[in-house]
C-alpha cells in the first residue's frame, strides 16, 4: 500500500529529533566548546532531517519543477517522494520495502548499537584510568565517530535533503578534528602505550587482514 500522506506532522518532528539527540548526548557527554559545537551540529543535522521528513519538504519544494518534469506521475508532496533515491532511480513499489531502505536501516540501527557498545568499553576504561584497547577499540581507535558517520550515512541513504547533504562533510571533518585532539590527549596521558596502540590499530577503517594475520602468528 502506497503511503500518500503529506507533511505538517510537527509532533513527529519533535519526538524523533529528541529521541536521537538525547540518545547521542547520553553517549557523547560533551565537555569542551569543541565538543559542544560538534554535538550542536549533529543535533542540527537531526532536526533538519526530521523537519523535511515529517514537517516541511524543503528539498522537494525547491526541486519540484525539475522533479515534476521528469517524474510527472509521482505525487511529489506525498511521503514516498521524500525517498529521493527511490524516485530518481525510477523504482516502483513501497520504498520502505526496497533494498536501499533496508541498507539504510542497517546503517542507522547498526550505528546506534555500535555506539552503545563502544560507550561501555570507553566508560570502563575511563573508570579504571586505563587506555581503551578492547572491544570496538581493538578494531579502530575512534569507533564512536565511526558509529556517528554510519548513522548519518544511513539517514542520507534513506532520506537525502539539501541541508543534510551539505552538513554531512562538515560533521565528518569535525569528527576527524575531535579524533586528532583526543589522540593528543591520550598520547599525553599514556605516552608509549598509546603510540604502540596507534601503530597497531587504524583510526577509522579496520584492517581485517592485518589483524587476522597478527592473530594467526601468535
Amino acid at each position: 500500500m502506497e503511503h500518500t500522506w503529506g507533511y505538517g506532522l510537527w509532533p513527529l518532528v519533535l519526538i524523533n529529533s529528541l529521541v536521537f539527540i538525547i540518545f547521542a548526548f547520553s553517549f557523547t557527554r560533551p565537555r569542551s566548546w569543541t565538543d559542544w559545537r560538534t554535538f550542536g551540529t549533529f543535533a542540527a543535522f537531526i532536526v533538519a532531517l526530521f523537519t523535511e521528513m515529517y514537517g516541511f519538504p524543503l528539498t522537494i519544494y525547491l526541486a519540484s519543477g525539475w522533479l515534476g518534469s521528469y517524474f510527472p506521475d509521482n505525487a511529489l508532496f506525498g511521503h514516498n517522494a521524500g525517498h529521493l533515491w527511490y524516485t530518481l532511480l525510477g523504482l516502483s513499489g513501497d520504498p520502505h520495502q526496497n533494498p536501499i531502505h533496508a541498507v539504510s536501516e542497517w546503517l542507522i540501527g547498526g550505528g546506534l548499537v555500535f555506539l552503545a557498545v563502544t560507550w561501555r568499553y570507553l566508560y570502563r576504561a575511563q573508570r579504571e584510568h586505563v587506555l581503551a584497547t578492547t572491544g570496538p577499540y581493538a578494531m579502530v581507535r575512534h569507533p564512536q565517530y565511526v558509529a556517528f558517520i554510519a548513522i548519518m550515512s544511513g539517514f542520507l541513504l534513506q532520506w537525502p535533503t539539501i541541508l543534510t547533504i551539505l552538513m554531512f562533510p562538515i560533521l565528518v571533518r569535525m569528527y576527524i578534528g575531535l579524533a586528532r585532539l583526543e589522540e593528543k590527549e591520550a598520547r599525553d596521558a599514556f605516552g608509549e602505550d598509546y603510540d604502540r596502540y596507534a601503530a597497531d590499530t587504524p583510526g577509522f577503517l579496520p584492517r581485517w587482514g592485518r589483524k587476522k594475520a597478527a592473530t594467526d602468528s601468535k
